[in-house]
């Protein structure tokens, strides 16, 4: 049976067996509710390596069974995942297809008229992690606004939270930035197709129209609140579920001088620095080509804590930051850059109420009322059961 049969075969073929098999299925994998969609039209998609159809790359299988896919458009870390968080990735052309590639990330992070003319549908599948400023959330924004401005069909395809809790403060506004760009809490407890259909209920597009022509394929199997490993890292920092638990906590140590294990192969699992007063364990950054080449703290020993063993976070805790913060026996000095910590959190308020002295339990009281407000939103844009 010629190759590319048989692919046409497995892919009308997974759903079936995902069913069969009671697994979760993404919507990457229900080819039968998203092929016909495509069916004559010019294709752009908006992918990285973690949009998979069981072993196989999406542009991959697409290409096999002719799907005329014009473009990709590679968000941050690349098309292919390979760029340090942070680096620019630049435009070039898949080695592998000969299919162009358009970087969304440094200063085109959205898509021009001119790199939209040509397509009629851009299917965006990209695996989400669940806190406010991974900016894949930022780059589906965009890529929608653009969508809406050139009047294109959005289809998203669909895929479970594996960070899936609905807490901290809620993202004001004068803090809008590419790490966070949508007034959501620090863990939005959506998948992105859920919030694409926020984005698009609630009006939050820039663009002369208010919302774009959005259809998301769901996922089957998964409910919220139910575990979900992930087949591939979804960033090269972050390699497995333990440092995914504990990102949305320990990202907000990069505002600081207290590294969070960036150039070790256990990334957001350690946090520590050259000051033995944080701990007896030790770590050394170090340059490492698509981890990280210039970590901070490079060379230096580390000491800290090592959280790869200890139960993470059901959500997020400041635990852990008051800690560094407390033994620093620093002020203001220990937010190395204060604005960079703003527009994490996504408020001020929370750092002047850490230098103020304030506990946790007091801190989090203060966004309280705007999450509370926010999960009554919330309800109304949700594809799956609580």
């Amino acid at each position: 049976m010629p190759r590319k049969l048989f692919l046409c075969l497995l892919l009308s073929c997974l759903p079936l067996l995902a069913f069969c098999n009671g697994r979760i299925t993404v919507g990457a994998e229900r080819t039968s509710a998203y092929l016909p969609l495509l069916q004559g039209k010019r294709v752009a998609l908006v992918v990285n390596p973690t949009s998979t159809i069981g072993n196989v790359h999406l542009l991959d299988s697409l290409l096999a069974i002719r799907v005329n896919v014009k473009k990709v458009f590679a968000p941050e870390h690349g098309f292919r995942g390979d760029a340090d968080a942070g680096e620019h990735v630049a435009n070039g052309i898949d080695t592998k297809t000969g299919i162009p590639i358009v970087s969304l990330y440094g200063k085109n992070r959205k898509p021009s008229a001119e790199q939209m003319k040509d397509i009629d549908i851009v299917v965006f599948d990209i695996q989400d992690v669940g806190a406010r400023f991974y900016t894949y959330i930022s780059t589906m924004h965009y890529v929608m606004e653009a969508c809406a401005a050139q009047g294109k069909e959005f289809l998203l395809l669909d895929r479970p939270n594996p960070c899936d809790y609905v807490d901290g403060p809620v993202m004001q506004r004068p803090f809008s930035s590419f790490v966070g760009l949508d007034p959501i809490p620090l863990l939005h407890g959506c998948t992105m197709g859920e919030l694409a259909q926020m984005i698009n209920g609630e009006g939050w597009l820039e663009t002369g129209k208010n919302s774009c022509r959005l259809t998301v394929i769901t996922v089957k199997g998964w409910r919220h609140g139910q575990p979900y490993s992930l087949p591939v890292k979804p960033s090269p920092n972050l390699p497995n579920g333990q440092s995914i638990a504990f990102y949305p906590s320990l990202c907000l140590f990069e505002a600081t001088q207290v590294s969070v294990g960036r150039g070790t192969p256990f990334p957001f699992q350690v946090i520590g620095a050259p000051d033995k007063r944080y701990g007896n364990f030790t770590f050394t950054p170090q340059a490492l080509p698509g981890l990280d080449k210039n970590p901070l703290h490079k060379d230096r020993a580390c000491h800290g804590i090592d959280l790869r063993n200890v139960q993470p976070p059901k959500g997020f805790t400041l635990k852990y930051f008051l800690d560094f913060y407390e033994r620093s026996g620093e002020k203001t000095a220990f937010f190395d850059r204060p604005q960079w910590f703003d527009l994490l959190m996504g408020n001020s308020q929370v750092r002047k109420d850490i230098l103020a002295g304030k506990n946790e339990a007091e801190i989090k009281a203060r966004w309280q009322a705007e999450l509370d407000a926010y999960k009554s939103m919330r309800k109304a844009y949700l594809l799956y059961e609580e």
